[in-house]
Parts: C-alpha cells; sequence; structure tokens
C-alpha cells in the first residue's frame, strides 16, 4: 500500500518494511511525504504485531534528502513558514530516534542531506559498498540543523567539525570508520546481511529492547551521578518483575526458547 511517496509491508514475522517510493527524484522528500510518513511512524509504532521496522529506498538511492521543488517553494516562504517546515522536519526525525521498537536503514546510493539524518535516526545501518553520503547544506548556504542532534550523536562532534564545514561527500568506508554505519556489504548481499541482524533482533525481548533503547537515551545524556545510578537501578529492577523478564529467565533455566522468539514457546 503506497502513501504519499512512500510503501509499508508488514511480513508475517512482524517486520515492517517502509520503502521511500520516489525513485525518479532520488527518494528525495518534500512537505507531504516528511507528514505522512511521520503519522505511519506513529501508527507503525503502536501496531502491536510490528517487531522491527526497516527503512529503505526504492530505485538508486536511498535518499537525496530535500526535493528540489520543495526547496523552490521554501525559497519564497517567510520565516514563519519555514519554521513551520523545520518543526515537521523535526517531528519526523524525532518519531524515528524514538521508535520503540528495533529500526534498521537499508543505505544504498545516495544518503544526502536529511538522508544522513534518517540514517542517523536507525538504531542499526546497513550500507552498500557504492554508498555515498554527504551533509551538503552548506554548500548551499544552509545548515544541517534538525538533523544535527542525532547526526552529531552517531559521528561525534570532531567529524561533524568538518563534514558539515566542508559539505564534501565520504564513502561508505569512511561512514563505517565514523560510526555512521554498522555494517558493509556488497549491494547484492545487502539483504542477507539484514536478514541476519533481524534473526537476531527477533531472539531478543521486545519489551527490552524497547526499554533498552529507553535507557540509552537516558544514559546518554549523563552525567553519572547519584540520580543516574538510582534511576539504572530501578529499571532493571522493573524489568526482572516484568512478564517478559520472568519469561527469559524462566527460559534460559529451562534450557528453552523464550515465547517470543521464533520457534519459542511459555
Amino acid at each position: 500500500m503506497e502513501h504519499h511517496g512512500f510503501s509499508t509491508r508488514i511480513d508475517p514475522r512482524g517486520i515492517a518494511h517502509v520503502t521511500l517510493e520516489r525513485a525518479e527524484l532520488h527518494n528525495a522528500f518534500d512537505d507531504t511525504l516528511i507528514r505522512f510518513l511521520t503519522v505511519e511512524l506513529d501508527r507503525l509504532a503502536r501496531e502491536k504485531a510490528v517487531r522491527i521496522l526497516v527503512l529503505g529506498g526504492q530505485g538508486k538511492s536511498f535518499s537525496a534528502g530535500a526535493d528540489l521543488n520543495w526547496m523552490k517553494r521554501m525559497a519564497g516562504y517567510t520565516e514563519a513558514e519555514n519554521r513551520k517546515d523545520a518543526d515537521a522536519l523535526a517531528g519526523l526525525m524525532r518519531a524515528l530516534d524514538l521508535f520503540p521498537k528495533p529500526t534498521l536503514a537499508r543505505v544504498h546510493g545516495a544518503a544526502y542531506g536529511g538522508g544522513v539524518g534518517l540514517v542517523a535516526c536507525c538504531d542499526i545501518a546497513i550500507a552498500g559498498r557504492q554508498a555515498a553520503f554527504c551533509l551538503s547544506e552548506a554548500r548551499l548556504g544552509l545548515i544541517p540543523a534538525v538533523i544535527s542532534p542525532y547526526v552529531v550523536a552517531a559521528i561525534g562532534a570532531r567529524a561533524a567539525r568538518r563534514y558539515f564545514l566542508t559539505a564534501e561527500v565520504f564513502d561508505a568506508g569512511e561512514a563505517f570508520r565514523l560510526g555512521l554505519v554498522h555494517e558493509i556489504h556488497d549491494e547484492a548481499a545487502l539483504d542477507v546481511a539484514i536478514e541476519a541482524v533481524i534473526h537476531r533482533l527477533l531472539a531478543a525481548g521486545p519489551h527490552a529492547q524497547a526499554e533498552c533503547k529507553s535507557l540509552i537515551a537516558r544514559v546518554a545524556r549523563g552525567p553519572v551521578d547519584d540520580a543516574m545510578v538510582a534511576d539504572t537501578a530501578q529499571r532493571i529492577a522493573r524489568v526482572r518483575a516484568s512478564a517478559e523478564g520472568q519469561e527469559g529467565i524462566a527460559a534460559f533455566l529451562a534450557k528453552r526458547r523464550p515465547g517470543w522468539a521464533p520457534g519459542g514457546s511459555a
């Protein structure tokens, strides 16, 4: 089913494949795509049957960032209209970053501007060897503002100083070195590599994964003070006492697969 430039397919295991489908525009996004994709992420976040989200792009590219026609319209916007647009894009990035289930970016071809933001917001990024990355905004006299919290978290302030300022293109090897992507594979092997990650993700508890994402967000904010120490202790106490925590421990002790895992039963 297509929604304004993207499609969603949910397989029997609960893997939601969200594919950007503006191949002729290298999956560049505009205000319409941003609005409807944000709504779709919210729907999938609440859909109990969904275990994992895989984000990819149709055609030659993952996403080339902002659509040229959208940029032409924005050139005539007032500051207030620009703020509304920026808030919408920020909302999309936040929805992907805070998605309560594991997210994978399937990156091939160009990932430019906001496309890099989408990669950085996903938990795991698997890239094709020919993928190319660019934070191109400064070349246009702009800045990668709303994607910056996620990109800086992924590559660090030091690398951001270079790539935000030069707006140069860097390859998959450099993206891997910077920590923007976790694995690189030949394009023909991308889906096999993603399936291997999905297999590992399905073996872990879905509630534990949501709790892990929340935990990471909390710990990354720092500092390691009394409040953080108390918070982490409270989190594990709550999870240990949960139904999923109890089932996981019981399955481990009984040497069986837990109920949530493929082939498992409580």
